[in-house]
């Protein structure tokens, strides 16, 4: 795979952690205090702090854009199948990710394969053996059998 994984971001904390911190910032811990007491980044506790100040509310905010069809997990499924079976066909993950439960389009599936550096590729056509050739193929390998002298004389 020529392509990279992006790295996922941490899950939210939940609500009422963030009350939590809050609530100790506005009884006048610092955030080193906090941070250590609740085991949360300093730096976390500054954004929370920040936000709460910004806006009134620890509450998770509309955010801009579409949200992705495709979770993380999905995409991650995807490329496990992909790898596993390279020839597999974008309407069969298409229905892999249904019965994951994340209906999408096939477009998008392949976006987002094509994020990851997966594209599809069509294999070159090669002519079978025709009879002439699998006749002359079974004749040099029964002439070959038990004569390694005549392999060396043609190497030279």
């Amino acid at each position: 795979m020529s392509g990279q994984m992006r790295i996922m971001r941490s899950k939210e904390l939940p609500e009422e952690l963030r009350d939590r911190i809050v609530a100790r910032h506005r009884y006048g811990q610092g955030y080193k205090k906090i941070s250590a007491a609740l085991k949360v980044p300093k730096s976390t506790v500054a954004s929370i702090i920040l936000k709460w100040k910004t806006f009134g509310t620890t509450r998770t905010l509309p955010r801009a854009g579409r949200p992705a069809k495709l979770s993380y997990l999905g995409r991650r499924a995807l490329v496990r199948e992909v790898k596993k079976n390279p020839n597999i066909t974008v309407a069969e993950l298409q229905r892999c990710s249904w019965e994951m439960g994340e209906s999408c389009r096939k477009s998008t599936i392949t976006a987002a394969l094509h994020q990851l550096g997966l594209y599809g590729r069509v294999a070159r056509q090669k002519p079978l053996l025709s009879a002439r050739h699998m006749k002359k193929h079974l004749k040099d390998s029964k002439m070959l059998q038990g004569q390694d002298d005549w392999l060396q004389s043609r190497e030279r």
